[in-house]
């Protein structure tokens, strides 16, 4: 997981998410202050460039416009803090750049899937520990003046360190799944491009004929 204040280059972008790396911009206002609130980055129209959709315009029936020749980036999901992403399918897409993208849809949902369990799992265990604390203490969750009650950094150290124990060995294996994915990903990558070049070449050299 990568946390971006404010990305400066477009490449390194584009390089992420083509790696199904997941991009958490915040605030998202903070990457298209300078764009209108649907934005695109990257070379246009290249399939690979990116584009940006605001919360109020990015739901489960959002559709990037039929113009659109970019990945589109949605605000991050509520659960897992991932943003989604709708990948470009080029109307001529080989079968090569067919795997390609399966590839990278495989791996955002593989992401998803992982991080919403995770992210649950952490803020309930969480509550519950903090209630067990304060009911020791002979505590309620809420104090006099209604404000949530809350431990101190030290108690809160416990529960972090017992949960990054009782998880190590599903945080190894997301690791070692993610590799293999992004090893794939980048295999294809490198065949598209190959593929990209000599069809460009043999382009050019039929124009020099010509």
């Amino acid at each position: 997981m990568l946390n971006f204040k404010a990305p400066t280059r477009i490449t390194e972008i584009r390089f992420l998410a083509l790696h199904g790396t997941a991009l958490r911009i915040s605030p998202l206002r903070e990457l298209s202050k300078s764009f209108s609130s649907l934005s695109c980055l990257g070379p246009w129209p290249h399939p690979w460039g990116l584009c940006s959709s605001d919360h109020h315009l990015w739901g489960p029936g959002f559709r990037p416009p039929a113009h659109s020749h970019s990945d589109w980036i949605g605000p991050p999901d509520k659960l897992s803090n991932l943003r989604p992403v709708i990948f470009y399918v080029p109307p001529e897409e080989s079968a090569l750049e067919r795997r390609l993208r399966e590839a990278r849809q495989e791996a955002q949902a593989s992401n998803q899937r992982f991080w919403a369990r995770h992210n649950r799992a952490f803020r309930q265990e969480k509550e519950e520990f903090i209630y067990s604390r304060l009911k020791a203490k002979g505590l309620e969750m809420r104090d006099e003046s209604g404000q949530k009650a809350t431990l101190n950094a030290e108690e809160m150290a416990d529960f972090y360190k017992d949960f990054l124990s009782k998880n190590l060995k599903k945080h190894l294996q997301y690791n070692r799944d993610w590799y293999k994915r992004n090893f794939r990903i980048t295999f294809l990558m490198g065949q598209v491009a190959l593929v990209r070049a000599l069809r460009w070449l043999r382009r050019r050299k039929k124009n020099v004929e010509q």
